[in-house]
């Protein structure tokens, strides 16, 4: 068995969310796959997330006003992983995730600010040439992350 702490840890959360249930949908998902936190972005969203797990008690969630807010924040040794279609992306199927470190996606219609892909440590994207479902996003990035431990057991 494989001590938690040499795993490392992560967090994931949404630049500006469009919606309530991709909020609900993706902490749903980090829960299930081990996040280790969960944040926002920026005040779009108008209410709650649906959060039927009740991941918001299960693990730490931290709202930040803005992008500064948030990268000044950042765990210790943690690197800044954005999810973006963006020229400098590379695929996530051939990504190494690190051990310690925070996803970070964009609401569907505006993607993530220029300034958050300009301060990610790395950007990764999907074999695909239009946006996806921002909660999908997060959940397939998770469970890529989860895959590649299993297999490096």
């Amino acid at each position: 068995m494989v001590n938690n702490l040499e795993q490392g840890f992560f967090g994931i959360g949404i630049q500006n969310g469009k919606t309530p249930e991709n909020l609900g949908v993706l902490w749903r998902s980090a829960q299930n796959m081990g996040a280790s936190f969960i944040f926002t972005i920026g005040n779009r969203y108008a209410k709650q997330a649906c959060d039927t797990h009740k991941a918001t008690g299960a693990m730490p969630y931290f709202h930040y006003k803005n992008f500064d807010e948030f990268f000044k924040n950042l765990p210790k040794g943690a690197m800044l992983v954005g999810v973006e279609l963006d020229e400098k992306s590379v695929q996530l199927e051939t990504f190494n995730h690190p051990k310690r470190c925070v996803y970070l996606l964009g609401a569907e219609d505006h993607g993530l600010s220029k300034l958050a892909i300009e301060k990610s440590h790395y950007l990764v994207k999907f074999k695909s040439d239009l946006s996806l479902n921002v909660s999908v996003a997060g959940s397939i990035v998770m469970y890529d992350r989860q895959a590649k431990i299993n297999f490096n057991l």
